[in-house]
């Protein structure tokens, strides 16, 4: 075994993982589902397989939690100032950047590993975390050592549970042929779940933070428009009797008061139903594909198929044969005569009690998660406060300071509104988001395996598990290690 701390005697599967083609990649991509130690019933295609698990090795399994993460610094690379809010470019999260593109990079996406020693958390690392880990590698993954990947991987992740994700092989846990062949032993399970808390926020503070004149109006289009105040009263009247001219069907948020405040413009309305296209899953599924094809890269067998539904993922009752992830699912506290669309009466997914947690009730209040965005954008060490890190994407630390001196806070009315916002949500529905989970699961799971060769040399082209067959040579005997005591 080489030096794994020493890049001149590197490993000969990173070294060939470097070597191969993004385009072979791409073209080789495949489905690969069949693990090493499973057998096939198919009749006249079946398989018995004489092979134990073998599950993936360490460093493999690093390669891929890096393939997840932080990758450098964000360039803020469009236009400053102009006037406005938004013109500014002061609307991103955080500074540093990622694998993969997210909205505002509020990076909301985080991945669960499953493996047979345990469930884990891939975290984001904080700040200081960050630069530090940032300081201690080369810049350049081809420049890695086997020991900065290891390093790498055990930095970002956090033991959650001391077995794999286990569920009755059954209908809705699993469906298919996922009964036979997913989260099966010696596979790696990479599960994304993105927080809609934090992304929610930042996405509608910059809606709100246009100029007044394109400001919008948010509506609740699940709920018809009810008289709350003296001025509600006044404008249902008077639409009434067609002295305005537009009638008003849902309720708007916050009132006619702020419809009539000069803040909003009430000729562009939000339905806070567009919040489904909040779910930004996007980035969840780029950093699947960035794993999919280092998959192949590495010669791993891969599989990107239907996860355990949510809310059963969230599940973790043992008595029951049921192993899940054990969300805290925060109950709205609400009585309907008109039952308004799931998910809003239904048990929120808000997080793991101290491990990962949204921006909502039980946690904190809603004021407080608002705050805690502009506090990550604003505060002391925010990103448009921190020269020293918001210049390490620059040339000269000048031209960073020269941007962070026309970023602006967002006004006090657009925060002001935000909290409104909020606070409406909650306190109408009794959980926040209402019109998707706190935590969104986007339906998948990506499993990693060395593959069951015997079965695919018995059937298929070789062509198509080429990359797969060549993989032992260059990244160990893991039949051997598998069969060790």
């Amino acid at each position: 075994m080489s030096d794994t701390h020493d890049p001149s005697t590197r490993h000969p599967g990173l070294t060939d993982l470097f070597h191969y083609p993004l385009m072979s990649a791409i073209a080789e991509r495949r489905s690969r589902r069949v693990c090493r130690g499973t057998s096939i019933d198919g009749g006249e295609l079946s398989h018995q397989s004489t092979n134990a698990p073998a599950p993936l090795s360490a460093l493999e399994e690093a390669v891929l939690v890096v393939t997840t993460g932080l990758n450098g610094f964000l360039m803020h690379d469009g236009p400053v100032g102009g006037g406005g809010e938004l013109g500014t470019g002061s609307y991103f999260m955080q500074p540093r950047g990622r694998t993969a593109g997210s909205p505002d990079n509020t990076q909301p996406t985080s991945f669960f590993l499953v493996n047979d020693t345990g469930v884990y958390l891939i975290k984001k690392l904080t700040k200081q975390e960050a630069l530090q880990f940032l300081k201690d590698v080369p810049p350049r993954w081809p420049d890695w050592s086997e020991g900065d990947w290891l390093a790498a991987s055990k930095a970002v992740t956090q033991k959650v549970f001391n077995e794999r994700l286990q569920f009755p092989r059954q209908f809705p846990y699993y469906h298919m042929w996922n009964k036979a062949l997913s989260n099966r032993p010696g596979t790696t399970m990479l599960l994304p779940v993105v927080d809609m808390t934090r992304s929610f926020i930042s996405v509608v503070l910059n809606i709100l933070s246009e100029p007044e004149a394109e400001r919008a109006l948010f509506l609740d289009d699940w709920q018809p428009f009810e008289p709350k105040t003296p001025a509600d009263l006044g404008a249902w009247l008077a639409a009434g009797l067609g002295l305005l001219p537009d009638r008003i069907p849902y309720q708007p948020v916050g009132g006619v008061e702020w419809a009539q405040s000069g803040t909003v413009n009430p000729k562009i309305r939000v339905p806070l139903g567009f919040a489904h296209t909040f779910q930004v899953d996007y980035e969840a599924i780029l950093l699947l594909q960035n794993l999919v094809l280092t998959g192949q890269a590495i010669g791993l067998g891969g599989w990107l198929h239907a996860c355990t539904p949510a809310p059963l993922i969230y599940e973790r009752d043992p008595a029951n044969g049921t192993f899940g992830l054990g969300f805290r699912m925060h109950k709205p506290d609400k009585e309907w005569g008109r039952w308004p669309p799931v998910p809003s009466t239904l048990p929120n997914p808000v997080g793991l009690d101290g491990i990962i947690q949204a921006l909502c009730p039980p946690y904190m209040s809603m004021n407080e998660a608002v705050d805690r965005v502009l506090d990550e954008k604003f505060g002391n060490q925010g990103t448009y406060r921190d020269v020293a890190q918001f210049a390490r994407a620059y040339r000269s630390v000048a031209d960073a300071e020269a941007y962070l001196q026309r970023a602006q806070h967002y006004s006090a009315k657009t925060v002001e509104y935000m909290k409104v916002l909020c606070n409406y949500i909650y306190d109408t529905y009794g959980r926040f988001p209402a019109h998707v989970d706190a935590f969104h699961l986007p339906g998948v799971w990506m499993q990693f395996s060395h593959l069951e060769l015997e079965y695919y040399e018995k059937y298929f082209d070789p062509a198509l598990y080429r990359r797969q067959a060549e993989h032992e040579r260059l990244w160990g005997n893991h039949a051997a290690d598998a069969a060790a005591p």
